[in-house]
């Protein structure tokens, strides 16, 4: 319609519309949209802005994601180390059950004189307290293993992040994060297994340690308990291991290479790698001045004068006298439990003589006789040993021949055949005949295969005459001759046969040595002994030993005897090496068959002392005899022995002044020792109680006084038994021989 008139209507229709008449709001028809984002900028082009919020909208759904599976992760990730943990906690014993295992017992064995001479047990020295450490001891440990030891609770997350970021970017060496705490919790109660779980139960265990320990406490056991290289746990046992002297006494350079062990001990130890260890320790001092525990002086005079390890105590024969000493103490004290110390009766001046004396003569002259080995001991009167030396060297092997081996002592048993024979009536002068015997196919033979007709006990024991020792056996009874050595203190099973007066059944060197004390003391039997007393570390005595013999088992009569008889091995007979100027001394040699063994033992009235040589494979020795390298030995220590001793006589034996020439008993000097023969079956009893018809003369009617020796002895003025030269030569017991007994016997031995 006109301005006037009605307006056309029209009226919707349902025809299909194309997309351009959808029903659906216009994109630019909403309100912020496309079109009005137009209208009101004014502009027809696009806005910018639209993606930007599209990515930042999407920036804040991924951080919202990432923090959400975080935090999820998180949860799960305590849950699963707080489980990790406490199945880790639960393998350990309950917290409330857990103590400080005890530490292994330490046996600190002692001279007479009370000077340490070695230390026994698994740790090898006592415990040691913080209080008896110089300060930079333990401070050398702090500087180099835990510099924040003061400052965390048992675990350093500090500390182990550091050494991770450093193993991580592969400067230096690779690093752990143990602090010393949780070293020491290892060392107590874990193994060395290098685990995952095993960490966690460290840790558990460290904060457990901090929780019941001090520091100081923990720091003392720590260096208690640790292993320092060589065998030696425990810094006082690395101290006199490495050092030769205790904990207390290291040196700053010294402290700087035990602690440095810490790293590598076996690698590290300085008495296999010096230049290793010498390095660490520079590191372990300058560790200390940068941390202020010293002065920059202090550590420019360690690092000048770096600490060398002393030789290897493990070499020295002492420890075959701590070895005994173990053996023993099980059946003195019986079992362990605390730190122990042990009082012996080892002298160790006289050890290291014996020592000396043994290894330095085998060095010189071994090769020339063949002999690898040796044993020597040497014990007062009262049985107590004072020097044990089971072997060359005890580096090279362990094997105490001293205590435990049994060897043939050839002629060095003849002394109970001859005190045998006295007791039951016979005297030194009692003549018997040296010539070739049979017992039931058996022939025993002098090794010179000469023989001198009729001789006295007393010659025929210092030239070692076999077939006459034979004869006494058979004589006496082979049965009374081993209970005669067992009365005197051989221990050893001993075959009582034909042979045993040749010496064919063992012995060790110890209980042979024994079986002659009674002959330098006057006739009291005694049992020898190494331990005198045991006592706690804190002074409590468990064991005290008591001065006990077995009394009497010689008369003095008989006594005197054999001491005038063993007299003349060292004057005149095989042991003329052995002669001790100045001193009443006697003895007698030993050789055993195809010279395997050979022995001397010999005493004064101060000492008795064993030395055996030969081949622990018992194979033959280029003619080594009692009479030439064992008494040079037991002549060389004796010597040392007695210097600044008082001079004594022995029990009612017969003075001779060193000075004068020999005067021949019935017999010559023999140079060299005769072979000691052996039957062809060692150990048989074939010869068993085997005997010969002899006649007993009459024992003289002065027996139990010093024997007379002849007419011009008897007519000497009366001497001064203490005077270390008499007031006139005297003469020797029994006539001179026949000159052409004598001069063959010159001819055949050069005498």
């Amino acid at each position: 319609m006109g301005r006037g008139g009605p307006r056309e209507r029209r009226e919707p229709t349902l025809e299909k519309v194309s997309r351009s008449d959808d029903l659906r709001a216009d994109p630019d028809d909403r309100v912020g949209g496309r079109g009005s984002r137009r209208r009101s900028g004014g502009g027809d082009g696009p806005r910018k802005s639209a993606p930007r919020a599209r990515k930042v909208r999407k920036r804040r759904s991924l951080l919202g994601q990432l923090f959400y599976w975080s935090f999820v992760f998180g949860i799960w990730g305590v849950i699963g180390v707080a489980g990790l943990v406490a199945y880790n906690a639960v393998q350990l014993p309950p917290i409330d059950q857990l103590a400080i295992p005890k530490r292994p017992p330490n046996i600190a064995i002692m001279a007479q004189d009370g000077s340490l001479l070695a230390n026994r047990g698994d740790t090898g020295g006592r415990a040691i307290h913080l209080r008896e450490l110089p300060a930079y001891v333990p401070k050398a440990f702090v500087a180099i293993e835990d510099r924040r030891f003061y400052s965390h609770m048992g675990i350093d997350p500090i500390g182990i992040m550091r050494a991770a970021t450093r193993n991580l970017s592969g400067k230096g060496n690779v690093q752990g994060g143990s602090t010393l705490t949780q070293q020491l919790a290892k060392n107590l109660f874990l193994t060395q297994e290098r685990t995952f779980s095993r960490k966690i139960q460290e840790a558990i265990l460290a904060l457990w340690l901090e929780h019941k320990y001090s520091k100081d406490q923990i720091l003392e056991l720590y260096l208690n308990r640790v292993y320092f290289g060589s065998g030696a746990y425990g810094i006082e046992a690395a101290a006199r291991r490495y050092f030769g002297h205790g904990a207390s006494q290291v040196t700053l350079a010294e402290s700087a290479i035990l602690a440095g062990l810490m790293k590598a001990p076996t690698k590290l130890a300085p008495n296999r790698n010096p230049d290793g260890a010498s390095e660490r320790a520079a590191q372990v001092i300058a560790a200390m001045a940068q941390e202020g525990h010293i002065t920059e002086a202090m550590a420019q005079v360690a690092l000048s004068h770096p600490a060398l390890a002393t030789r290897d105590g493990g070499a020295g024969s002492i420890n075959y006298v701590a070895d005994y000493v173990m053996d023993v103490l099980d059946d003195t004290v019986g079992a362990i439990d605390q730190d122990i110390v042990v009082s012996t009766t080892i002298d160790p001046v006289l050890q290291g003589y014996a020592d000396k004396a043994l290894t330095e003569e085998l060095a010189k002259q071994g090769a020339k006789f063949a002999v690898s080995q040796g044993a020597m001991v040497a014990m007062d009167t009262n049985g107590q040993i004072r020097a044990l030396v089971g072997g060359r060297s005890y580096a090279d092997s362990q094997f105490n021949r001293a205590v435990s081996a049994k060897r043939q002592p050839g002629s060095a048993f003849k002394p109970f055949v001859y005190l045998t024979a006295l007791e039951r009536g016979l005297t030194p002068d009692t003549l018997r005949e040296d010539a070739p015997i049979n017992v039931k196919g058996w022939q025993p033979e002098n090794s010179s295969r000469q023989y001198f007709g009729q001789v006295s006990l007393t010659r025929a024991l210092a030239l070692s005459l076999n077939t006459v020792a034979v004869r006494l056996g058979l004589e006496v009874g082979a049965k009374n001759i081993a209970a005669t050595a067992h009365r005197l203190g051989v221990n050893s099973d001993l075959q009582p046969n034909a042979s045993i007066a040749l010496g064919t059944s063992e012995v060790t060197p110890l209980e042979l040595t024994t079986a002659y004390v009674p002959f330098a003391n006057g006739g009291i039997g005694v049992q020898s002994h190494i331990i005198t007393k045991v006592r706690t570390i804190g002074g409590k005595a468990i064991y005290q030993r008591k001065g006990a013999s077995n009394g009497r088992i010689i008369e003095a009569q008989y006594v005197s005897m054999m001491n005038t008889m063993m007299q003349e091995t060292l004057l005149t007979g095989t042991a003329r090496k052995a002669e001790l100027k100045g001193w009443q001394a006697a003895g007698k040699t030993g050789t055993s068959q195809d010279y395997r063994d050979a022995w001397f033992v010999g005493y004064t009235s101060h000492l008795v002392a064993g030395v055996w040589l030969g081949n622990d494979d018992a194979s033959p020795t280029k003619k080594t005899s009692g009479g030439n390298l064992p008494a040079e030995i037991w002549n060389r220590f004796m010597r040392e022995a007695h210097r600044g001793v008082p001079v004594q006589s022995l029990p009612s034996g017969v003075w001779r002044d060193p000075g004068q020439p020999p005067v021949p008993p019935g017999g010559v000097p023999m140079a060299g020792a005769p072979m000691d023969v052996t039957p062809p079956s060692r150990g048989s009893d074939f010869f068993q109680n085997a005997s010969l018809p002899s006649g007993r003369p009459v024992p003289p009617a002065n027996v139990g006084a010093p024997l007379p020796i002849n007419q011009a002895a008897q007519s000497q003025p009366k001497r001064d038994p203490n005077a270390l030269v008499p007031p006139a030569p005297v003469g020797r017991r029994g006539s001179a021989p026949p000159p052409s007994e004598k001069s063959l016997f010159d001819k055949l031995f050069g005498g």
